[in-house]
């Protein structure tokens, strides 16, 4: 019987913040990455790390991409210059693999969501997006199960 191969996140850099909701109600089917387009007050509120992505998705528009729901405090410094928190935001990707994604998301009926920001080795703020399956709640439940029974095996062997 053939291993699945499930693909580790490829960040390498500062992790800003996590989806971890996501892994609960998801299942993972590809993973990428893509650069964002900020307001100078956003990058500084995501450096001091202001920002949740819970709730985010992504959304292709006249084939751009772009982040919805994703809240990025208010940098308390920017006064009149600052940004609104829950505004949409561009992804930035190459055309081809937008359009990809998007026949993916019509045709299989998936969903683009977040799952991490981070900062890579030249500085730049990045998201880590997958392409997802949602999660039926039996599905769910063996993923409690699985992750229970692995405590349990765990305590054992100390």
């Amino acid at each position: 019987m053939a291993k699945s191969k499930k693909k580790k996140s490829t960040i390498s850099g500062r992790l800003i913040c996590k989806n971890k909701k996501a892994f609960f109600d998801y299942e993972i089917v590809e993973r990428m990455e893509a650069g964002i387009s900020l307001m100078g007050s956003e990058v500084k509120s995501i450096r001091a790390g202001k920002i949740s992505i819970v709730d985010s998705y992504c959304e292709v528009e006249k084939q751009e991409l772009y982040i919805l729901q994703c809240n990025i405090s208010e940098y308390p410094w920017a006064n009149q210059f600052n940004h609104s928190p829950r505004r949409k935001r561009k992804l930035l990707m190459h055309k081809f693999e937008i359009i990809r994604l998007g026949v993916k998301v019509i045709e299989k009926g998936l969903t683009i969501i977040p799952l991490s920001f981070y900062i890579n080795e030249k500085g730049k703020i990045k998201v880590e997006i997958a392409l997802v399956r949602g999660k039926k709640s039996h599905d769910k439940r063996e993923a409690i199960k699985a992750r229970d029974e692995a405590r349990i095996r765990s305590r054992d062997d100390y």
